[in-house]
């Protein structure tokens, strides 16, 4: 088959490797159509940030189901399904109390085992979830992305009827925002320092979006005023400044959501520390996106939403092909960021 390796000195290249076997009872082996590539696998490429090389990334796929093991009896060779990554350990603490993405004896496709970019992947059954009939099989490969927006949302106890503001209109961004919208939310903004992921998310529905390179945090907060209740901020974007501006614009008693990891250290100003305190601000920490029952509701909604055709997910794919193209669009980027999603796709 072939699978698009990483090598450890950042080499993208397609090889020719054995199709895997089952090994357990409980394995699936899935032959994969379409996979994504995650902001989080640009470091494992550029920056030696794998676990292990060489190593075959992906944890945002979807496909058929080739063959079971003996114990899963609730699939069968030709059902569709979309990969769940997280593989906790259901026995800790944490997971008996349902907080899956918090559990610290976890495995992870195509992190710390092989992923997805590749014609074939076997998984344990806790790693498929099974897609309905109604939903695009390619559609399946953005469950993942899509839940990460969706367990911010279920953290904070929802987004109907309240304001939501997104802080970083990238893929992850630009997908809660639809979710937000599609889940009742009263308004829904979008903040980038990007024009055209701005024009981007206005034409996919926003109320209202704001370049915080040309307006000030003062500018923005007051634009909204008629909006400064009952908001829920997301932050997506992952950077110092970005955390700033979340909690700078952020109404009174606003939800602040942090979803974006930081890769640089985080130094509050006394005064930005202090709209925390003066505005009763909420912070809600964001990990993963999961939920007990196994795999959680964000999967659910991300299902539903996707069969119902709520999210359009065209324009957020800035390419698409097969393993050779795949590399190398994926080789361009050279460690600097996606402008769009870059997708695999098998025949």
């Amino acid at each position: 088959m072939k699978s698009v390796v990483i090598h450890a000195e950042g080499s993208v290249r397609v090889e020719e490797r054995p199709i895997p076997q089952i090994q357990g009872t409980d394995d699936v082996l899935v032959r994969i159509v379409c996979s994504g590539l995650c902001g989080s696998d640009i470091p494992r490429i550029f920056a030696k940030g794998a676990h292990y090389y060489p190593i075959t990334l992906g944890h945002e796929f979807s496909g058929y189901v080739a063959a079971c093991g003996d114990s899963v009896k609730d699939l069968k060779p030709g059902d569709a399904v979309a990969c769940v990554p997280l593989l906790p350990c259901f026995s800790c603490p944490e997971c008996e109390k349902g907080y899956y993405s918090l559990c610290k004896n976890y495995q992870f496709v195509g992190s710390r085992s092989e992923g997805g970019n590749a014609e074939y992947i076997v998984v344990k059954r806790a790693n498929v979830f099974r897609l309905p009939e109604a939903m695009a099989i390619e559609d399946g490969a953005f469950i993942e992305p899509i839940t990460v927006g969706l367990h911010a949302f279920h953290l904070a106890a929802g987004c109907e009827g309240k304001n939501v503001i997104i802080v970083g209109a990238g893929t992850i961004g630009l997908l809660a925002m639809q979710c937000a919208l599609a889940l009742g939310a009263n308004s829904v903004s979008a903040i980038d320092i990007n024009d055209d992921k701005l024009a981007l998310a206005k034409r996919l529905g926003a109320t209202e979006v704001f370049n915080s390179l040309y307006q000030s945090a003062d500018e923005i907060l007051n634009a909204m005023t008629d909006r400064r209740f009952d908001q829920l901020v997301l932050e997506t974007a992952g950077t110092p400044q970005t955390v700033s501006l979340a909690i700078d614009i952020a109404g009174p008693r606003a939800q602040v959501a942090l979803v974006g990891t930081l890769h640089n250290d985080l130094n509050l100003p006394a005064a930005t520390f202090g709209k925390i305190l003066r505005k009763e601000l909420t912070l809600l920490g964001s990990w993963m996106n999961y939920s007990a029952p196994w795999p959680g509701e964000e999967w659910e909604t991300a299902t539903r939403l996707l069969s119902a055709k709520k999210l359009q997910l065209a324009p957020l794919i800035a390419h698409s092909g097969d393993s050779e193209s795949f590399a190398q669009a994926v080789q361009a980027l050279n460690g600097a960021p996606m402008q769009g999603k870059i997708m695999l796709r098998f025949a």
